[in-house]
């Protein structure tokens, strides 16, 4: 009873925050590890006790305790299960998770969208948790420009991002000067990434 209502609890729980996703996916695609880590702790709780009613009604019923012996061992199997899908649905947050396709795809926009941006160089986003997103970006501006203007188009390139991707809440922006592959500069091998026509 007490796992069922920790069960039931963290469905609701995961509600708030799932959006419309099955539990599955929410599993898979949660920033924060603590609801799936509970939820799977709880559903393999549910199954680990039928399994033992099971083996253990059936000992009883049959006096033949084989069957204790293997309700254990599917609970172990079960328990391991689950260890190996948390490990695979949480490596991303522990080794570091970038944004989504989507997310990584209206931040380059944003900052393609301004007109003193000639290019977007190089980018990086990196999870810091589950609703803070870190964005860094190296961007080309005129070669000409001055510093007072380049720290103006830095500053509302940054209220686009936040704008576009709202979690996006610590961005570092480096600016620099477009160089054409060729030139005798640093960034010969850069890619540059441009918005899609």
């Amino acid at each position: 009873m007490l796992e069922s209502f920790s069960f039931r609890t963290a469905i609701r729980e995961s509600r708030k925050t799932r959006d419309g996703d099955s539990l599955p996916a929410f599993i898979r695609h949660a920033k924060a590890p603590e609801l799936p880590i509970v939820l799977l702790e709880d559903f393999a709780a549910l199954i680990g006790l039928a399994l033992a009613f099971l083996g253990v009604g059936l000992t009883i019923i049959t006096g033949n305790g084989v069957f204790d012996g293997i309700g254990t061992l599917c609970i172990g199997a079960l328990l391991v299960l689950v260890a190996i899908v948390l490990g695979i649905e949480t490596k991303s947050l522990l080794v570091g998770e970038g944004a989504s396709p989507q997310d990584l795809i209206a931040i380059r926009d944003a900052i393609n969208a301004h007109p003193d941006v000639e290019a977007l160089i190089h980018i990086k986003t990196l999870y810091l948790g589950p609703d803070e997103l870190l964005v860094g970006a190296k961007i080309a501006f005129a070669g000409k420009k001055k510093l007072v203007d380049v720290a103006n188009s830095i500053d509302a390139v940054e209220a686009s991002i936040r704008a576009a991707v709202p979690i996006a809440r610590v961005i570092y922006l480096e600016p620099d000067v477009y160089r054409p592959r060729g030139d005798d500069s640093t960034l010969t091998d850069a890619i540059i990434i441009k918005a899609a026509d």
